[in-house]
């Protein structure tokens, strides 16, 4: 049965950094492309980043483009975010998953929160 551990997150200023690791327990993310989420407050979920199952394709949204990076470890099923530059719209709880949303199944998540 897969598992996902999301942590790294914590309160920040805005201009600081922070780095989220996944921890995949299971055999279901080594040939999927995986992707963080996040949800802030009364907003709804959304991708931030995407990687290709070899980790040499990625996709950022525009509000995070040239501030985060997307990377993998799939040999140790890990994956993670590298937030520079934060500012308080990225607040909220951040998840790791498929890129296509088709697993049904979230782990609690990570919180990041960003002050101003």
């Amino acid at each position: 049965q897969v598992q996902l551990v999301e942590s790294g997150g914590g309160l920040v200023q805005t201009g600081g950094s922070l780095r989220l690791s996944c921890r995949a327990h299971g055999d279901v993310f080594s040939m999927e492309n995986l992707a963080w989420y996040r949800k802030g407050p009364g907003k709804e979920r959304e991708q931030v980043a995407t990687i290709s199952s070899a980790g040499g394709r990625k996709y950022y949204t525009n509000s995070v483009k040239g501030r985060f990076t997307i990377d993998r470890d799939n040999h140790k099923k890990f994956l993670y975010l590298q937030m520079n530059d934060l500012i308080p719209e990225d607040t909220g709880v951040y998840y790791c998953n498929l890129a296509d949303g088709r697993l049904g199944l979230w782990g609690q998540g990570t919180q990041v929160t960003v002050s101003s």
